[in-house]
């Protein structure tokens, strides 16, 4: 028989730890603590394998049945809840890796040594404080405008000179530059 809200929430500890079970390998394990935790037991190539979904109330009913119904569709469709929680774990953890302003500190670290002092405090400056919307951006996600506005910020702040920022905003303002050739090559011929 399927857990009701009310059977959740007066699960009371005991001597030992027990569970409650509410169906399709959903169950409400209960502690001696008196902790309420989510889990999901299911076979996966011959193997049994359990899923924790968190702890009651912070976890509900309805939510602990939604990620228990999507688990089965993994499984369904062949493949393994856990190893997919894994993996959904190492890809965020790579896109936090990522950002901008991690990729700006690995850059500068790596040019510490060839650069002058007065130098690398600019460059931290420009990178860290003129640019600092773009820190905790994951990279993938920053577009031409976006840096375009930071390098703007840059030229106005009068550290860098008119070549510098040409040459800086090169790749940027090549997309508008084309754009504008298309333009043109379309009134002419």
């Amino acid at each position: 028989m399927p857990l009701t809200a009310l059977n959740v929430e007066h699960a009371k500890p005991k001597s030992k730890p027990y569970t409650l079970a509410d169906g399709n390998g959903l169950h409400l394990f209960v502690t001696t603590s008196g902790k309420r935790l989510w889990r999901f037991r299911y076979r996966y190539g011959g193997k049994a394998n359990m899923l924790s979904f968190g702890s009651f109330p912070e976890v509900s009913l309805a939510s602990a049945r939604t990620k228990r119904d999507e688990a089965r569709t993994l499984l369904a469709d062949g493949k393994d809840p856990s190893q997919r929680r894994k993996l959904d774990k190492l890809t965020a953890a790579a896109a936090a890796n990522n950002t901008f302003g991690a990729i700006a500190h690995e850059l500068l670290e790596g040019r510490a040594q060839n650069l002058a002092s007065k130098t690398m405090v600019k460059n931290q400056w420009m990178l860290f404080t003129l640019a600092a919307p773009l820190n905790k951006r994951p990279i993938a996600e920053i577009t031409a405008a976006e840096i375009l506005v930071v390098l703007k910020k840059i030229e106005l702040s009068g550290l860098a000179t008119r070549r510098d920022m040409r040459r800086r905003r090169a790749p940027t303002s090549r997309d508008q530059s084309r754009q504008k050739h298309l333009r043109f090559s379309n009134i002419h011929t």
